[in-house]
């Protein structure tokens, strides 16, 4: 007979048992949706002040207007009213490089060059050894012609809003970690090699700060889709109320253009 191990859930006739524990006795009621998030990938509770951080991450990450995962939403309940499931999973589907993915590369990144300083030598601790150890990651990403993630926010051109609350809140509840720090690095060493400023955006500081709580990066991402979700089920909500979506479509069908083709 096959077994199949898990430390997630079971139930049986009568009861529901999540994480070791009775869901109806022990946990509903008794934690938050964000609790139990955090509980679930990690499989231990966090503390007071990571839990803070960590909500404070989803809250950051719900919404952030009419973005593409938005759009992309509201267009596929436009076309199929009757599936919100559809136009959620739509929406979450555009989570990738330029939209949500940045909290994952971001995550890496700050990873990959802790990694490599984790030999004999121990992590800096002033801000002159975070310096020297973000110079030397921003070069190397660059000299690998990637694009350091992270940096720029194509509204937030002189500062993400959301960015020095996170560092904040970190700090006042001690877990300020070694990504966190080393973010803060990349902003301020990045002018001087890529001869421009660009603000740290809210995203990669959520990559930063999740990668702090003891997440590993390839689950970042997850935690950007699980909040993102929230914000599409709003816009879904509201188009329900007030479509947006066949204007939208109406004014593209407009204003597309045929070009025979040369």
């Amino acid at each position: 007979m096959n077994e199949y191990p898990t430390s997630i859930g079971t139930t049986d006739a009568t009861s529901i048992r999540l994480l070791g524990h009775d869901l109806a006795a022990d946990l509903m009621g008794q934690v938050t949706f964000g609790e139990l998030a955090f509980w679930l990938v990690a499989l231990r509770r966090p503390g007071c002040g990571e839990l803070r951080v960590f909500e404070t991450v989803l809250v950051a990450l719900a919404d952030h207007g009419f973005t593409p995962s938005a759009i992309a939403a509201r267009l596929t309940l436009t076309g199929a009213p009757e599936s919100v499931q559809g136009a959620l999973a739509a929406g979450l589907l555009g989570g990738g490089s330029r939209f949500l993915g940045v909290t994952e590369d971001c995550g890496k990144f700050l990873a990959e060059a802790l990694a490599s300083s984790e030999g004999p030598l121990p992590l800096p601790d002033d801000e002159e050894g975070w310096d020297e150890l973000a110079d030397m990651a921003i070069r190397a990403h660059r000299e690998s012609g990637r694009l350091v993630p992270g940096l720029g926010h194509p509204v937030h051109k002189s500062g993400d809003p959301r960015t020095p609350v996170l560092f904040k809140i970190a700090e006042d509840e001690g877990v300020l970690g070694p990504h966190l720090r080393l973010f803060a690095a990349v902003g301020r060493v990045h002018p001087m090699i890529l001869g421009r400023t660009l603000p740290l955006n809210g995203a990669g500081v959520c990559g930063a700060a999740l990668a702090d709580l003891g997440f590993e990066p390839d689950m970042l991402r997850g935690f950007a889709l699980l909040a993102r979700a929230a914000g599409l089920l709003g816009h879904l909500a509201e188009e329900m109320r007030r479509p947006a979506g066949p204007g939208i479509y109406e004014q593209t069908d407009r204003d597309v253009v045929y070009q025979p083709r040369a």
